[in-house]
């Protein structure tokens, strides 16, 4: 998003916020929801048949906004891809791989892949799949993301008894196998975890660098106790926006006035037609009442006034649903000022 105009709008033509959320910050939430659901179109239709239109409608977001951030359905997939790898590299960051043994290391950090594949089936499918299939700048990526691990493993003819056998081809032949493996058994849609796999993919790995005794040792290892999580997923990274997007399961988009409306409210509950209207900045008393109908029909918010009587007016108030949408509104919004400062 470019910085704002002398009129002291944003780029998206938004006023900030008087709440604290500004224009920038509704945007990143739309972003959020944007590269969620690439994710889920990507594994739905396949990489090809993805359009513009599909992972807007998805994610309940204007075409409109989708250009303003993204340029294209590539550089929105590539972004929905680099939030899966992102995600990834923190989970083997929790795991505390610095300073242990090669084989140790490829061992655990395998692990950590595995299960939350096994947690993520879906970003899995994506990850693995479809990535396959993606453009020119989704596949220029994912050869980066081949060539570190293999990179990694390359590191293990630095204690091989068997160096002279092996070359860095050895670790690119050892990625790519692994790779066709998992490949094959997301594809088939096979329920078994791949967790269950670790053995047999580390034997494999450990083969031509420590023989075949050791290969056997790593095939008979227990498995660990499996991983839930290493650790939060990056801020705004697909595979969590759902649990950040304020109005997850919510069945409209989020915007300037919908916050404004539901600040107002929380600000000063029993609060009129008109007095939300003044608060949130919106002068037309028609487009207020609109809108307050609205979400009060989606349960964030309960008019306890008697504003069915003529002459009464209404009281609003947030329902405990429209108090959680509010509080996550506040706390994505603190959390990106600390990031910001």
């Amino acid at each position: 998003m470019r910085s704002g105009s002398p009129s002291g709008r944003s780029a998206s033509g938004r006023i900030p916020s008087r709440s604290g959320l500004p224009a920038a910050q509704i945007a990143e939430i739309q972003r959020s929801r944007l590269l969620t659901a690439a994710v889920s179109v990507m594994d739905e239709c396949g990489y090809a048949d993805v359009t513009v239109g599909h992972i807007a409608t998805s994610a309940g977001v204007s075409r409109r906004m989708f250009y303003e951030l993204f340029a294209d359905r590539e550089e929105c997939l590539l972004a929905a891809l680099e939030s899966i790898v992102e995600t990834l590299r923190r989970e083997l960051a929790g795991a505390d791989l610095d300073g242990r043994p090669w084989r140790e290391r490829v061992r655990t950090g395998l692990w950590r892949i595995l299960c939350f594949f096994d947690r993520e089936p879906l970003v899995a499918r994506v990850c693995v799949v479809q990535a396959a299939q993606g453009g020119p700048r989704v596949l220029a990526r994912r050869e980066e993301i081949l060539a570190g691990l293999a990179a990694e493993l390359d590191r293990g003819r630095g204690g091989s008894p068997r160096v002279g056998e092996c070359s860095p081809l050895t670790a690119e032949g050892l990625v790519g196998a692994v790779l066709a493996i998992v490949h094959a058994r997301l594809k088939r849609g096979r329920r078994e975890p791949l967790a269950g796999l670790l053995g047999e993919l580390m034997g494999m790995i450990a083969l031509p660098y420590l023989g075949a005794a050791v290969a056997r040792r790593e095939g008979a290892l227990p498995a660990p106790a499996p991983v839930r999580s290493a650790s939060r997923p990056p801020r705004g990274a697909g595979v969590r926006a759902r649990r950040e997007d304020p109005l997850a399961g919510v069945p409209m988009r989020l915007t300037y006035r919908t916050v404004r409306v539901l600040e107002a409210i929380a600000e000063q509950p029993g609060a009129s037609n008109r007095l939300v209207g003044e608060r949130a900045g919106i002068s037309d008393q028609g487009q207020v009442s609109k809108l307050l109908a609205r979400l009060g029909g989606l349960g964030l918010l309960a008019n306890t006034g008697e504003g069915h009587v003529r002459g009464e007016p209404n009281r609003w108030r947030l329902t405990d649903r429209g108090m959680q949408v509010t509080q996550t509104i506040r706390a994505h919004a603190h959390n990106n000022r600390e990031v910001a400062s």
